[in-house]
């Protein structure tokens, strides 16, 4: 190991013993009994015990953007993740799951595999050093730098730089993500475009489009509903109301059926009748969404008038809706990346948006990725 290898996993050590009493007060709370423990105690979390392809992901949508990848392959997978909805999408797929260990346990816990794949921003020094220690080359997959994290990344270049020295190849999502990667370090860099959008929506069924302007609420949360009933005035359109939680059926029925009565509106349950034609309707069926999306002309996405942290805005761009949400989309800002024309609000001005909604503009999808050129490294590989 090189000195600033051997500087590294010194200050790492230190921080590690700065945090314990922090991790060990955490690892009591039911969120993290499990997480904490993996992680930095290596409790219940191996090595991989077999010599396979090995992806490493963060969190929910990076494991997700796999599926297409893994399942062309005709042979398990190895995967590691970060947070804990990383961890349960990951048991879905015919693989071995483990949380990533902290840096300072990697020397001991990584192992030879045949390739490893770790997805956009998961830098970490120790991962990629010991697996090119352990003879495993290197990929690091659907890369990007953002305007915002730009500046961060140039800051910390001198690390950086030794990073992507041990990164055997790079895939990127757009050519200015080639660009910086490239600046920063990266030597082989290929631009593939999002692998988050290799997999686009299908409908399951085609729905019949009613007349007029349709405005579709699609997986509203608690509290949501209101706000969007508050704004919305039957001259736009039809509203079409998708609540996020099936259990929420009964009670955002009363809160519909209520606001129909009071505006004299005809309302209706999608489950009593499978149509669009009154002016506001409730959905209270699972798995219709999609054809939905693809027969609305706008969307107003729920998740994100709550600190929810938004939802996938790429299905109804995929339509050309126009798209509205609210601005706590936390957990969705990189697929929204990928998006143009769309409008964040403040939930008091969802109102005076919806009066202008038919002079929005349509959404539409940009740097929709192929999964091809990482499964064509895989297959030469094995």
């Amino acid at each position: 190991m090189s000195l600033f290898s051997v500087i590294y996993y010194i200050l790492a050590s230190f921080v590690y013993l700065l945090a314990l009493p922090y991790l060990i007060y955490k690892s009591r709370t039911l969120k993290y009994k499990h997480a904490i423990p993996a992680k930095f105690f290596l409790r219940n979390n191996p090595s991989f015990s077999d010599e396979r392809v090995w992806f490493h992901c963060c969190s929910f949508g990076e494991v997700r953007a796999l599926k297409p990848i893994v399942d062309s392959l005709d042979e398990e997978v190895n995967i590691s993740v970060i947070t804990n909805t990383g961890f349960e999408e990951a048991q879905k797929f015919k693989a071995q799951v483990r949380y990533l260990p902290f840096e300072i346990f990697l020397p001991f816990w990584v192992n030879k595999q045949k390739a490893l794949f770790v997805l956009e921003a998961e830098l970490w020094y120790m991962l990629f050093l010991w697996a090119q220690i352990k003879k495993t080359k290197t990929f690091l997959i659907n890369a990007r730098i953002s305007d915002k994290s730009y500046a961060s990344y140039k800051r910390f270049s001198f690390f950086y730089k030794r990073v992507f020295k041990h990164v055997n190849k790079v895939y990127a999502q757009s050519q200015l993500d080639k660009e910086r990667l490239m600046e920063l370090g990266a030597s082989d860099v290929e631009v593939i475009g999002n692998i988050k959008l290799a997999q686009l929506p299908k409908i399951s069924k085609a729905l019949v489009k009613p007349e007029g302007f349709m405005i579709t609420a699609g997986s509203t949360h608690d509290k949501e509903e209101a706000i969007i009933l508050e704004a919305f005035d039957a001259s736009l359109g039809r509203l079409v109301v998708v609540p996020r939680h099936p259990e929420r059926f009964e009670q955002v029925h009363e809160l519909m059926q209520a606001y129909a009565k009071k505006y004299n509106l005809s309302y209706h349950r999608y489950s009593q009748e499978t149509h669009f034609n009154s002016d506001i309707v409730l959905v209270d069926a699972m798995g219709e969404l999609i054809n939905i999306y693809a027969i609305s002309d706008c969307v107003i996405l729920g998740g994100a008038f709550e600190k929810i942290g938004g939802h996938n805005p790429v299905e109804p761009a995929f339509f050309n809706c126009r798209i509205i949400s609210g601005k706590a989309i936390f957990n969705q800002k990189p697929l929204f990346e990928s998006i143009q024309n769309y409008t964040l609000v403040e939930n008091d001005k969802l109102k005076e948006v919806l009066q202008n909604v038919h002079q929005l503009p349509q959404a539409k999808l940009v740097d929709i990725g192929s999964v091809e050129p990482i499964i064509k490294e895989i297959n030469a590989i094995r």
